[in-house]
């Protein structure tokens, strides 16, 4: 009987946490979507709330202030980010130049599929003004570990000068991503696989025309799969 006392007092702390794990689920999917489409600055806490279908308490609770929701929300799109970019190496998988050759591919489609919206990373990076803001050092790692990992892949694909390569690749996935927000998905952002290639091409030494046939072969499929999230 005194076990039993012991674990029906439990029950409203258990039903607590998960309401609070739940409630920050349903904050989380309101963010993904709101601060990506309209931007952290334009949507405040109630429309975050209203969209969630919680309570400010809740909010508070799970993220204290609007700058911790920002920072969480970038966190979750980092992660996102990096399980596209797995799943696309796991689709390219003969060879770091066919892993180069895939990725541009795959990213031209995502950048110019209706409804982009560009990179959360980019957009949030124009809109907080304040050097300091945590969400900023979000961004900074986003992107050193995109070079790092481009610059691996150079290397690997023998690149004369993997950094001055994947720098350049860098630049290339920026400007596409601001062309699609300008110009829309018929613009320029199309011709982001095959300029990339041409730049690849001229920093990596020649291969072998066997290579050449299977990047070819591989080439017309690849494009097809892409995930809905991040930059």
């Amino acid at each position: 009987m005194a076990m039993r006392s012991k674990l029906e007092a439990n029950q409203p702390e258990r039903r607590a946490a998960m309401t609070a794990s739940a409630a920050r689920e349903r904050i989380m999917r309101a963010v993904d979507d709101l601060f990506y489409r309209e931007g952290v600055q334009a949507v405040g806490v109630d429309a975050v709330i209203a969209r969630a279908g919680v309570n400010k308490m809740s909010l508070y609770r799970n993220f204290g202030s609007k700058d911790q929701l920002i920072t969480a929300f970038l966190e979750d799109r980092n992660r996102q980010y990096w399980e596209w970019w797995d799943a696309v190496m796991q689709r390219h998988d003969s060879g770091p130049r066919q892993k180069l050759y895939g990725l541009f591919e795959d990213l031209q489609a995502r950048v110019t599929r209706k409804g982009y919206r560009g990179c959360p990373f980019v957009n949030l990076a124009a809109e907080l003004s304040n050097a300091k803001h945590p969400a900023r050092a979000v961004i900074m790692r986003n992107k050193q570990e995109l070079k790092r990992r481009l610059c691996e892949l150079a290397k690997a694909a023998g690149a004369k000068d993997p950094e001055a390569l994947s720098e350049s690749l860098i630049l290339l996935m920026e400007g596409a991503y601001a062309s699609s927000q300008t110009c829309g998905s018929d613009g320029p952002a199309n011709s982001l696989a095959r300029t990339a290639k041409a730049l690849i091409d001229s920093q990596c030494r020649k291969e072998k025309k066997r290579e050449l046939r299977q990047w070819s072969s591989n080439r017309a499929g690849s494009c097809s799969e892409t995930k809905s999230s991040s930059g």
